[in-house]
């Protein structure tokens, strides 16, 4: 284990010290402000560039909801994400600009309340039903991305991933769309 760790640091060193001598903003933090507006779900990010096309992404999404299901009625969404993705992007006239892909991995941890109607000795009563949200997922997005003097950054994407939990899946759809507007800070 210390050997894997020592080569991951090692590896992450050397790309940060070889990013290092290219001239532009290697940095950049991140909101989704769309999804802010719309359903309240906070999604920030960083991504650090170690190459001119190329990115390390990380995502904290807070009040994550699956596929957009509102909380109207007696829903409850108390979900919470992480997401470590790699980008890639296709255009040339800026670092980390232009049309990219980013296939990622995220876990959602957290749970869904809602309370349902059910028949107990002929009378219906509402009792509250709890889905644990607990899940692993794979998936790609991509989107493009505007970079403004390698300083402001604003751009749409779409992602889809697939979600590995049983328990998940028997509530909601196993295949899982996000998208977004998101505006960044490079530095």
């Amino acid at each position: 284990m210390k050997k894997i760790l020592t080569a991951g640091l090692a590896l992450f060193l050397s790309l940060s010290a070889w990013a290092q001598e290219e001239d532009f903003k290697h940095s950049e933090v991140k909101l989704n402000i769309a999804n802010t507006i719309a359903i309240a779900s906070v999604e920030v990010g960083y991504e650090y560039f170690f190459g001119y096309d190329q990115a390390i992404d990380v995502e904290v999404l807070i009040n994550d909801r699956i596929n957009y299901h509102s909380e109207k009625g007696s829903r409850d969404f108390n979900t919470n994400s992480l997401k470590l993705g790699y980008v890639y992007y296709f255009g040339l006239e800026m670092p980390g600009s232009g049309v990219y892909i980013n296939p990622f991995l995220k876990y959602r941890f957290g749970e869904f309340e809602e309370k349902v109607t059910k028949a107990v000795e002929g009378n219906d009563i509402r009792v509250k039903q709890v889905t644990d949200m607990d899940s692993f997922m794979i998936g790609i997005g991509a989107g493009y991305k505007w970079n403004f003097n390698d300083r402001f950054v604003i751009g749409p994407y779409a992602n889809i991933a697939r979600n590995f939990s049983d328990e998940v899946k028997d509530r909601f759809s196993s295949v899982e769309f996000n998208a977004g507007l998101s505006i960044g800070y490079r530095f």
